[in-house]
C-alpha cells in the first residue's frame, strides 16, 4: 500500500523484548513540568530497567544548568538499547491502541509516521497537516539540540481526524483486535492501562486507505486545498521535527545525497498517534482565563463591545456556569466572575459567533492588555478553581464554554491556529506515554 498522498508511512517500530510497561512507559515529556516529584516517582518506579525515561527529556529539568549533559547521556542510553538488544527486530506496521484512564474512559488511537513535508505551523498554511494553536518558535531550537543526531525518536504527538464514522481508528481496531496484543498492561502512577495491536495484513491496510481518502475528500476546499490532519497534542514536538528535518536536507543535499535518497531519509518522519476527534474517550476541555489588576468593569464593556454581544446578569456561581456549558445555546458564551468591595457578580455574555469561543476571546484580551499597563493574565483548568479566582477582590474569572467538537476542523480552516492555551485534551494523566520507538539518525 502506498499512503504518501496522505502524508502518512507504515513505520517500521521498535519495541523492547521483554515489557513491563510500568516500568518502561512514562508519560509525554511536556506533562508535570512543575512538579519534580513525579518525575523522581517514574525514576523510582523504572530503576534501573530499561525505561522510556531514559531516552526522553522531561521539560521540567529544561532550564536546569546541566541540560547538555542530559541530552548528552539520553543519546547515549539510546545507542546502548540499540546495541544491547533491548529491543525486538524492528517491525513494518502501524500500531492501533487503547488506553483506559483512571476516569473511566477509553481512547482508541492509530500509531503512524506522517511525513514532514506535508505539516505546517505557520498561519493560515493549507498543508494536509496543520497546527492547532499558536507556535512559539523561540521554543523550537532548544528541542532541537535534543532531536537532532538523536538514535531513536519516541512519540507523544497526537494528531486528530475529523471522522464522523470512526473508520480510520476504531474500524481498524475492529479488524485487528481477534489478534495477540503486542504488548498490555498498566501505567505507572495511576495513569491507566493501555494495549496495542499490530496492523500489518493487506485487509487492514486496505481499508486505512479507504479510510484516508474519504476523510481526505471530505476536508478538501473548492480550491483543492486538503485539511486532513489537525496537530491536538506536541505542536512545538513536531515543529521541532519539521525543523530538524529542514536542516538534514541541507546536510544531505550538501553530501551529494540524491533527491531519492534523501526523499528515503527516516529523518523526514515523525511517530505520532492519530485520534479521531470524535472519538468518545477523548475530552476536550476549555482553559479558562483569570485577570489581574484590570478595571474589571471597562474589560467587560471593552470585550462585550469587540464581540458584539449582550450581557446578562446571573444570580449565582453554579447557574453561570450552566448557562456558558450549555451545549445547546446559539451563539458562543462567556461567564465572568468579578469581586469588589467584597461583592462578587456574575456575568453572561452571548454572542452570535459561531467559531470556537476562544478565538474570538483572546485576541479582545490581548487588544485590552495592549492599551492597558500592568495587567497580567493566567490560564486555568477547571471551572471551581476560576471560579474562586475571581471572587478575590480585583480579579477577574472568564469561563469559557466546552470546546464544540463539530466546529473544530471549520474553525482551523478558517481562521488559522488558535490562540495560546485554548484546550486541553484530557487531564494531565491522560495524556500519551512513550511505548513504541523508531530509528532517527
Amino acid at each position: 500500500m502506498n499512503f504518501s498522498q496522505y502524508g502518512v508511512a507504515v513505520p517500521e517500530i521498535l519495541l523492547p523484548k521483554k515489557i513491563d510497561l510500568e516500568k518502561w512507559a512514562v508519560i509525554a515529556c511536556d506533562q508535570y513540568t512543575q512538579d519534580k516529584a513525579y518525575w523522581k516517582r517514574a525514576a523510582d518506579i523504572a530503576g534501573s530497567e530499561p525505561s522510556t525515561l531514559n531516552v526522553i527529556f522531561p521539560e521540567v529539568y529544561l532550564a536546569d544548568a546541566d541540560k547538555d549533559e542530559r541530552i548528552g547521556k539520553i543519546k547515549e542510553t539510546m545507542d546502548a538499547y540499540l546495541k544491547k538488544d533491548v529491543f525486538a527486530p524492528a517491525e513494518k506496521e502501524f500500531i492501533y491502541i487503547e488506553r483506559k484512564t483512571e476516569y473511566g474512559r477509553t481512547r482508541k488511537g492509530l500509531i503512524v509516521a506522517v511525513d514532514l513535508d506535508t505539516y505546517e505551523w505557520k498561519p493560515f498554511s493549507k498543508a494536509l497537516i496543520r497546527a492547532t494553536e499558536a507556535t512559539v518558535p523561540e521554543r523550537i531550537p532548544p528541542r532541537m539540540k535534543i532531536r537532532t543526531d538523536a538514535p531513536l525518536e519516541l512519540p507523544h504527538i497526537m494528531l486528530l481526524a475529523d471522522d464522523p464514522d470512526d473508520a480510520l481508528v476504531g474500524k481498524t481496531g475492529s479488524l485487528v483486535k481477534s489478534e495477540k496484543p503486542v504488548y498490555d498492561g498498566d501505567l505507572q502512577q495511576q495513569s491507566g492501562h493501555i494495549t496495542g495491536w499490530a496492523v500489518r495484513d493487506e485487509k487492514a491496510m486496505a481499508h486505512i486507505q479507504d479510510a484516508l481518502s474519504a476523510i481526505a475528500k471530505k476536508g478538501t476546499d473548492a480550491d483543492g486545498n486538503t485539511f486532513l490532519f489537525a496537530v491536538g497534542d506536541g505542536n512545538h514536538s513536531l515543529a521541532t521535527a519539521k525543523a530538524v528535518w529542514d536542516e538534514h536536507k541541507k546536510t544531505l543535499a550538501a553530501q551529494g545525497k540524491s533527491d531519492a535518497e534523501i526523499a528515503q531519509s527516516p529523518v523526514r518522519y515523525a511517530l505520532v498517534e492519530i485520534v479521531n476527534i470524535y472519538d468518545e474517550g477523548l475530552t476536550f476541555e476549555p482553559i479558562h482565563r483569570v485577570v489581574f489588576n484590570a478595571d474589571n468593569a471597562g474589560l467587560l464593556a471593552f470585550i462585550a463591545q469587540k464581540l458584539d454581544g449582550e450581557v446578562q446578569a446571573v444570580a449565582t456561581a453554579s447557574e453561570l456556569g450552566k448557562l456558558v456549558a450549555d451545549k445547546t445555546a446559539s451563539g458562543a458564551r462567556y461567564g465572568f466572575v468579578t469581586t469588589a468591595g467584597g461583592k462578587t457578580t456574575y456575568t453572561l455574555l452571548q454572542t452570535a459567533s459561531t467559531d470556537l469561543a476562544i478565538a474570538s476571546l483572546q485576541p479582545a484580551l490581548d487588544d485590552f492588555i495592549k492599551e492597558n499597563s500592568g495587567i497580567e493574565i493566567d490560564y486555568i483548568h477547571g471551572t471551581e478553581e476560576t471560579v474562586e479566582l475571581g471572587s478575590k477582590d480585583g480579579q477577574m474569572g472568564i469561563l469559557l464554554p466546552p470546546i464544540a467538537k463539530d466546529s473544530f476542523f471549520a474553525t482551523i480552516n478558517g481562521r488559522g491556529p488558535l490562540p495560546r492555551k485554548s484546550f486541553s485534551m484530557g487531564e494531565a494523566s491522560e495524556k500519551r506515554f512513550y511505548v513504541e520507538a523508531r530509528r532517527l539518525f
